[in-house]
């Protein structure tokens, strides 16, 4: 029995094997910048164009969507034709460390701003540590625009923590 499946399982390899390694072969298209790119800098549609690749040196991350990149900001140098990954970009950053930031907090008929110092940097969507300079608490909060934070809660030192009301 054991014989008979050894057999079986290297006849399918033989069959299947080649068809495998032809698929894995084929070309990709990516995207790779027409132009050397600084770091920080944000990318237009007229820097990108596509290029390709076999499918055996595709790295996970690769971009294969101009889309996916137009807009975003570098996180370092990228070279003309050079393959562009997901990691090499970031959201354009719009609330830098240390800068004082607009907090707001919404609920249910409550509407509250305060002024807060960023603990850290982030673009629009991005998670961000505010500093409340009356309590010194940190805060987490999400980016809605330059200079503005939406706040989503304290930070928990250990145990979860949550904003209650008292009557």
């Amino acid at each position: 029995m054991i014989r008979k499946l050894t057999l079986f399982f290297a006849l399918f390899a033989a069959l299947i094997g080649p068809a495998l390694a032809d698929a894995s072969s084929t070309p990709v298209r990516v995207v790779v910048p027409v132009r050397d790119i600084a770091r920080g800098e944000v990318i237009l549609d007229s820097d990108l164009t596509f290029g390709t690749v076999p499918g055996t040196a595709l790295m996970n991350g690769t971009v294969t969507r101009i889309a996916a990149a137009t807009g975003m900001e570098t996180r370092r140098v990228l070279r003309a034709g050079e393959v562009l990954l997901a990691s090499d970009l970031r959201r354009p950053v719009v609330v830098n460390r240390g800068q004082t930031v607009t907090m707001t907090f919404d609920a249910p008929g409550v509407d509250l701003t305060a002024m807060g110092r960023a603990m850290s940097e982030g673009g629009i969507g991005d998670t961000v540590t505010v500093q409340n300079p009356a309590s010194f608490r940190m805060v987490t909060a999400v980016v809605i625009a330059a200079g503005t934070v939406r706040a989503t809660g304290p930070i928990a030192n250990g145990a979860t923590s949550q904003i209650t009301a008292r009557k």
